[in-house]
């Protein structure tokens, strides 16, 4: 690893998330779409932040911290979230969510945070990883994006058939207590929601069965 040229007096927090924005922005210019890269945002966000936790945690060793270099990476992070926006409550969160992802059923560092440990300015470390997940079918974007739209129209479309199963209940069955047409609605909503999300089932499974096992990289 390169040695990291920062003020001596800077606090080894401070070092360490100016390093890991140092190495990302080298990085990011070189994942471009491209070259294939379309990921579902959670993924790529997950991933980039699993990497610089490997960052900071290399980063943590060299600078000598009293506490595990591994846990201060998590507090460095943190940090790094703040400052970028999130609540402390939001990056709390996260880092508790990015703590169960940085280790594999095994025990072993996710694969993100490997590359990350060992990751250098400008090294082409970070399109390698994503190279790995190119052709993964789960973390697709247009996959995400099926999903999105799936959403959307499940929520219209049951939105629409529950509006006008009350309307017609109104209409036809005025003498009708509320919670029967409020029922009736639930019901004519259920219809359409329903065979939509199985359909979209369906269309998932069958996407994940044609990507094949083979297809999954390395934890």
């Amino acid at each position: 690893m390169k040695e990291v040229k920062t003020d001596p007096g800077a606090p080894a927090i401070d070092v360490c998330i100016q390093h890991a924005r140092d190495v990302l922005a080298s990085q990011l210019p070189l994942v471009t779409k491209e070259k294939g890269y379309d990921f579902a945002p959670q993924f790529r966000q997950m991933t980039i932040q699993l990497y610089l936790l490997g960052i900071m945690w290399r980063c943590s060793e060299n600078q000598g911290v009293s506490i595990n270099p591994r846990d201060h990476a998590f507090t460095a992070l943190q940090s790094m979230l703040i400052g970028d926006g999130m609540s402390n409550k939001q990056a709390q969160q996260r880092i508790a969510f990015l703590r169960n992802m940085s280790q594999v059923e095994e025990g072993a560092d996710a694969h993100a945070v490997t590359i990350g440990y060992g990751a250098k300015t400008g090294d082409n470390s970070l399109p390698a990883l994503f190279d790995e997940y190119r052709d993964e079918t789960r973390v697709s974007g247009a996959l995400w994006r099926l999903f999105e739209r799936g959403k959307k129209i499940m929520f219209i479309g049951g939105a629409a058939a529950a509006f006008l199963a009350i309307w017609a209940a109104t209409i036809l069955l005025p003498k009708s207590e509320g919670i029967d047409i409020l029922a009736f609605g639930l019901l004519a909503a259920a219809m359409v929601i329903v065979p939509m999300f199985l359909i979209g089932l369906l269309i998932y499974r069958l996407k994940i069965k044609k990507s094949g096992p083979s297809a999954s990289p390395p934890p």
